[in-house]
């Protein structure tokens, strides 16, 4: 089931090879700034493509797929969002961004505030990008080729896969890893149309087609939804709930309100607080491809439900009743999985290997490595960025360019190998990749969401709150997180994880509020540079006067709003 040809194996080792060699000879590393901000000349298409190819990583490739076999369509929920999160950060945030000048998100926060919240934030970020993007990267690229060499060591997997993607990391840095995201996000689309194609093909029937097999099996009761008829949850009856993106209150995925509360808040912290997807920003050349291209990157996202979440409900029909021993599996508890239902992550590779012809399995394969590769060396290089910037300048402020550089190479070395040792943990975590992604930013992302916003659009906001606030909200995430193993908390352990982000985000906002109110405020100064005032959108209103249309971000956000109302209203 899971044997490549000779011509699959050549052109996966083609790609790896070529893409390694083509990343080392787009290195940029004769200063700082080249090396952590590709020496900021990045133009639009290079950095919407850039933060495309970094989101959709092989983590949300693998966790997309899983989660549409398992009926959970509403998963597209965090794609479209990002349409309307990247509009709001390229208006409000991003010209602060760029103006400052800074190289990380926690030296924006010590600008704004003070170094405390930048040393908090930053640690923070760097436990986080190692713990869940690099991580989760690895993983399912350990799955993948467990399935292809089932006789390999999986250690030996992993670190295969972290050197792949530090080989033009380390020398490189962040031009290196976004010129190769640029190869490796046509490569990934291509991949993912290709898989939808033959998946529909196999079918039959077209979309039309789909929906009444859909509809046949879901009242035969074919599917198999696990203990939600037990626990009350929510449970599609037709073609139509499947493909619905609001759920009613009792969805265990993402209920009606988690539209409003959970998700935008989640999707700003990635798309607008986070050094992983902020950085391909800062390395825009100018404010105006900055926006362009975090408009572009919204755009991109749309497609994303018919490419890469709709193989999962084809998976469904297709392979419901696939005895799948012969991938030889091994689940954490030692047993060969043999069917989806219980390893649902397994979704995507299944696809690959059922349906993909000689040579296109070898094409598409590498364009699941490709993404793998992407997200990881984005995740190896942001960390570096945030340890080298935001912790050893600060203590060895005499450091020169170079060797601030050298820093950052040493630190990736050092952060592959917390990265490969942290996978394990994820497989015996949660049977679903998306859960496991979704839960750990629930309880990391709400204080520092919090202390961005007020920072920016609250002149009474201070460093005192901001830190009293970040520690506050630090200390209840791990509560909620312990508190899963405490009988006597089990009202907080039923609370669905958009709930509690959200009453963690409220927390932090009072928190914040109150604190600041009865201590000293920040700087004339401070508040005049890094606050948002109406007077900007009146001056910004006099530029884009005499500028046309399409270059004119405010028009082309509107359009990309009116795309995603049209995209989602299908779905509704």
């Amino acid at each position: 089931m899971n044997e490549l040809s000779y011509i699959d194996i050549a052109v996966i080792v083609v790609y790896l090879v070529g893409i390694i060699i083509y990343g080392i000879s787009k290195s940029k590393r004769g200063s700082s700034e080249d090396y952590f901000l590709g020496g900021r000349t990045m133009t639009w298409p290079i950095v919407g493509i850039a933060l495309f190819s970094a989101n959709i990583s092989s983590s949300t490739l693998v966790g997309l797929a899983s989660d549409a076999y398992q009926t959970n369509i509403n998963v597209y929920n965090y794609e479209w969002y990002a349409v309307v999160v990247l509009i709001f950060f390229a208006i409000f945030f991003l010209p602060f961004y760029l103006r400052s000048g800074v190289y990380t998100m926690p030296e924006f926060l010590e600008r704004r505030y003070d170094s405390r919240s930048r040393y908090y934030f930053s640690f923070i970020t760097v436990v986080g990008n190692i713990l869940v993007d690099t991580a989760a990267g690895l993983y399912v690229g350990k799955i993948v080729l467990t399935l292809l060499f089932p006789s390999m060591d999986s250690t030996l997997i992993l670190i295969i896969l972290a050197v792949a993607a530090a080989a033009y990391t380390i020398p490189g840095g962040l031009n290196s890893v976004i010129q190769t995201e640029v190869i490796q996000a046509i490569l990934l689309i291509l991949g993912s149309c290709l898989l939808t194609y033959f998946a529909f093909d196999q079918l039959g029937g077209g979309w039309s087609g789909m929906m009444a097999k859909l509809d046949t099996m879901l009242s035969a009761g074919d599917v198999n939804f696990g203990d939600r008829a037990a626990e009350g949850k929510f449970i599609p009856k037709n073609s139509s709930e499947v493909f619905s993106l609001v759920r009613p209150s009792n969805d265990e995925f993402m209920p009606w309100w988690g539209l409003l509360t959970g998700v935008p808040l989640l999707g700003f912290y990635f798309w607008a607080n986070n050094q992983f997807m902020v950085q391909r920003v800062l390395g825009a050349k100018d404010l105006n491809h900055g926006r362009w291209g975090a408009l572009f990157a919204g755009l991109l996202k749309l497609p994303v439900i018919f490419i890469m979440v709709v193989p999962g409900v084809l998976a469904l029909l297709l392979f419901s009743t696939l005895d799948i021993t012969g991938l030889n599996y091994e689940l954490t508890n030692g047993e060969i999985c043999n069917n989806l239902a219980d390893c649902p992550n397994l979704t995507y590779p299944v696809l690959l290997f059922q349906l993909l012809p000689v040579g296109v399995l070898g094409l598409v394969v590498a364009g699941l490595m490709a993404a793998m590769m992407s997200s990881v060396s984005a995740t190896f290089n942001s960390a570096s960025t945030l340890v080298t910037m935001d912790f050893v300048k600060q203590m060895r402020p005499d450091l020169t360019s170079k060797q601030l550089v050298r820093v950052g190479q040493v630190t990736t070395i050092i952060l592959v190998v917390l990265a490969i040792s942290w996978v394990p943990f994820i497989e015996s975590v949660s049977d679903s990749l998306w859960t496991y992604l979704q839960l750990v930013i629930a309880y990391t992302c709400p204080p520092a969401v919090s202390t961005f916003i007020l920072g920016l659009f609250w002149k009474r906001a201070n460093g005192t709150g901001s830190i009293v606030s970040l520690l506050t909200g630090f200390s209840l995430a791990i509560f909620m997180i312990l508190s899963q193993s405490f009988d006597w908390v089990l009202e907080i352990n039923e609370l669905h994880f958009l709930a509690k982000a959200t009453w963690l985000f409220v927390i932090c906002i009072l928190i914040h509020v109150i604190v600041s109110l009865f201590t000293k405020p920040q700087s004339e100064q401070q508040i005049k540079e890094y606050t948002y005032k109406k007077a900007m959108f009146a001056e910004e209103s006099k530029e884009l006067a005499g500028i046309s249309w399409y270059k004119n971000y405010r028009i082309l956000s509107v359009i990309l709003l009116i795309l995603t109302a049209i995209v989602v209203g299908f779905f509704w």
